[in-house]
């Protein structure tokens, strides 16, 4: 399978380059580049970022609809998915996930529980997002302890921060799907309620809704490694349908900005609402009677953002950005509550970016976070606690010619206060990078960052003491557990020649103390003992992206793009694989777009994962086909689009290494889903 990956890779990529009378000399000219604000407060377009970061459109996030932030971005390079199923779902950046990435809501944390264990949703809706970036590697510099693995960020546009053209602009989508009878609705609308003075008042306003039922699977819910393992091969197994994953949520956000030429002020208010099921997770009830778990989530959140563009002092902006949440959520045990697990909490940061003094540039901020957590009921695995961070940060750029450098630097103090079992503990982290790039031409790119992070072990990581149905597992903590400490070095290539793009990351981490879940072969109240214990690791790995424009067919033009991704983690001292680590896996994909109709086939190869972790079984690899196709009937410039998909079409049974359910719960067959959406 690895050599099928590499191969298929390789033609991808060929097939991506332009060759002959085949092959369109267009320009680029980084046109269409995209500026990142996530990784650092100075935004840099993605050609020059020396950070590994990327850009989803809204455009992008059209073509995609997927009920989770894990599931949306699953495809993209270095990205894969915690899948417990289709609602709870996280981002796994280069193997890691959990407290080391941290998902946000245009800046400031979901102030959820998502982190505590993977079976908790997200509280960031995809229904409603407008633009995502992702940071692959450490961000710790700017966002914190919660950022060592990389960064999601999520913007919606609930706060506005311009005029919409003509004070008018909204959208609906609505779709159906065939693999869990799934329906969908979404909409947002933005306008312009009139002027104060120098400002224009602009509300927005949103909301969604979607249903689905247990979704299907070619076969047979366990894998066949567990059923050998369990000798239940001829037994009376779930199969075709994965049992209690069903979701039912909906929400909406309403806010409203005031809007001057060079500035922008706004709040806004948000509600949630989640039902959904736990795939694997049961418990004996009442005269033995099964009874499965599910999980009901609210949150209620209210934010403040502004940003001031004007010359003061030193500083050319200011930006501020303030949230507060209130979040429950219910483990529910044959309809009663067993677990509620509460989190409320505020998070805000300022950034001022300063005026550029010759050849010099840089920013610096502050930002802080109150995180009251507490968890009620027989599987209160986790005591309340309470933490709170203050973190200082600062980022200075050198730009000569074609040279640029980057010093950056952070600390931060971190205090958790677990008082409910008498426990407490105080951290000061200190993180520092340097990094360097130089363009020898407007289409060539070459990055080095090294770095020294410092991690903060979560109140999770220290305190856990008790069963968790939901992932099968008697979760223990350390208390003694210290700071977990990052060396490493990350380059990227980035080059546009004619119709081709390509981009390329490497990186290389050396941990110290890395903490990682990990099963002792113990039991405890009849589930695996899974202990959070510190040991030295090592990560390494790669991103590779081509994309090419190829050529010219009738009102078609076409496009190619192929990538490859691959993670080598393990325990230092002959100590073993790190668990959960994804296998190599490549995406290729050709597209062909018009202006009223658009083709598009992609095939995603994942190798078999056998570098396992104690306990762990090896995962078979897989190859899933997606087709798609999108007619605009009204040409480009009509807002009405309507989109058949087809994924999976071969109805594979695909398994994420990276899940804890991917013996119990397979990703979904095959799936036919139409979406149609307005604009205007």
């Amino acid at each position: 399978m690895f050599k099928k990956i590499l191969l298929l890779t390789a033609t991808g990529v060929v097939a991506s380059c332009p060759f002959g009378a085949m092959a369109q000399d267009k320009d680029h000219e980084h046109a269409d580049d995209e500026i990142i604000v996530t990784g650092s407060p100075i935004a840099h377009p993605e050609h020059e970022s020396i950070i590994a970061a990327s850009v989803l459109t809204k455009e992008d996030l059209a073509k995609r609809g997927e009920a989770s932030i894990g599931e949306l971005l699953r495809r993209e390079p270095g990205v894969s998915s915690t899948f417990f199923g289709p609602a709870a779902s996280r981002p796994v950046i280069r193997g890691l996930s959990g407290d080391r990435v941290s998902v946000l809501d245009a800046g400031i944390g979901a102030i959820d529980a998502s982190s505590v264990s993977d079976d908790h949703a997200v509280a960031v809706e995809p229904a409603t997002a407008e633009r995502i970036e992702i940071v692959r590697g450490a961000a710790t510099l700017y966002y914190g302890s919660s950022a060592a693995g990389g960064v999601v960020n999520v913007f919606d546009g609930r706060i506005p921060d311009k005029v919409p053209d003509g004070g008018l602009a909204g959208g609906l989508r609505t779709s159906l799907g065939s693999v869990d009878d799934s329906a969908e609705a979404a909409g947002s609308v933005d306008i312009k309620l009139g002027s104060a003075g120098a400002a224009d008042l602009v509300l927005h306003g949103d909301g969604f809704a979607r249903n689905t039922d247990d979704y299907e699977i070619p076969g047979f819910a366990k894998s066949e490694a567990q059923r050998t393992l369990e000798g239940t091969l001829d037994g009376d197994e779930a199969f075709g349908v994965v049992e209690n994953s069903d979701l039912r949520s909906k929400g909406g956000s309403i806010g409203g900005s005031l809007v001057f030429d060079n500035s922008f002020f706004g709040v806004s208010g948000k509600i949630t609402r989640s039902n959904y099921g736990v795939p694997g997770a049961v418990e004996e009830g009442p005269g033995g009677k099964i009874e499965t778990v599910r999980i009901e989530l609210e949150q209620e959140r209210f934010d403040l953002m502004g940003e001031l563009n004007s010359d003061f002092l030193i500083f050319e902006t200011a930006k501020i950005r303030i949230g507060y949440a209130d979040y429950v959520h219910r483990e529910l045990e044959g309809g009663a509550v067993g677990t509620t697990f509460k989190n409320e909490g505020y998070e805000g940061r300022i950034e001022f970016i300063e005026k550029t003094f010759g050849k010099f540039r840089g920013a610096s901020g502050l930002q802080f976070k109150h995180r009251d957590f507490e968890a009620i009921g027989d599987e209160a695995f986790t005591p309340a606690n309470i933490t709170d961070q203050f973190g200082v940060f600062t980022m200075r750029e050198y730009e000569t010619g074609n040279f640029h450098i980057q010093l950056g630097g952070r600390y931060e103090h971190t205090n958790i206060d677990a008082k409910s079992v008498g426990l407490e503990r105080s951290f000061d982290a200190v993180s520092v990078s340097a990094g360097f790039g130089i363009e020898p031409n407007e289409n060539l790119f070459f990055g080095v960052n090294l770095l020294r992070t410092e991690r903060v072990p979560a109140p999770e990581e220290l305190f856990s003491d008790g069963p968790h149905l939901a992932t099968n597992a008697f979760e223990l903590g350390n208390p003694a557990l210290g700071k977990e400490t990052a060396r490493g070095v990350e380059t990227s290539v980035h080059s546009e020649f004619g119709p081709v793009s390509i981009r390329l990351n490497g990186f290389y981490t050396n941990y110290k103390n890395f903490i990682a879940l990990t099963p002792n072969g113990d039991e405890e109240d009849g589930l695996p003992v899974f202990e959070f214990v510190a040991s030295d690791a090592v990560f390494k790995g790669f991103e590779a992206l081509a994309e090419a424009d190829l050529f010219s067919f009738g009102v078609f033009e076409v496009t190619g793009r192929a990538q490859l991704d691959y993670v080598r983690a393990k325990f230092k001292d002959g100590a073993g694989n790190v668990p959960r680590i994804p296998p190599l896996r490549s995406i290729i994909a050709m597209e062909a777009t018009s202006s009223h109709l658009d083709l598009r086939g992609e095939i995603e190869l994942a190798d078999g994962q056998n570098n396992i972790g104690a306990f762990e079984l090896p995962t078979e690899g897989y190859q899933i086909v997606n087709l798609a196709a999108t007619w605009r009937p009204g040409g480009e410039d009509h807002g009405f689009s309507m989109q058949l998909r087809a994924d999976n079409i071969t109805d594979e049974e695909a398994r994420l290494h990276t899940s804890f359910l991917k013996e119990t719960a397979p990703l979904p067959g095959r799936n036919i889903k139409l979406t149609l959406r307005a604009s205007f």
